[in-house]
């Protein structure tokens, strides 16, 4: 997910300079997105491994 993330800003930044300021914008608005929901799942998984949910005794 992370590397959806990085791909739409790259794409964002190349449109920007090229001046597709609404394909900019749209871009940056999911790499934005992609990138929280990247972080919150990542954080529920840190949560729970530390809690050894899942794991198999």
């Amino acid at each position: 997910m992370l590397k959806w993330a990085i791909i739409f800003g790259i794409v964002s930044v190349i449109a920007g300079v090229l001046g597709f300021s609404g394909l900019s914008a749209g871009t940056a608005s999911i790499a934005k997105t992609l990138f929280y929901l990247f972080v919150v799942i990542t954080i529920v998984l840190i949560v729970l491994g530390f809690l050894g949910v899942g794991m198999v005794a």
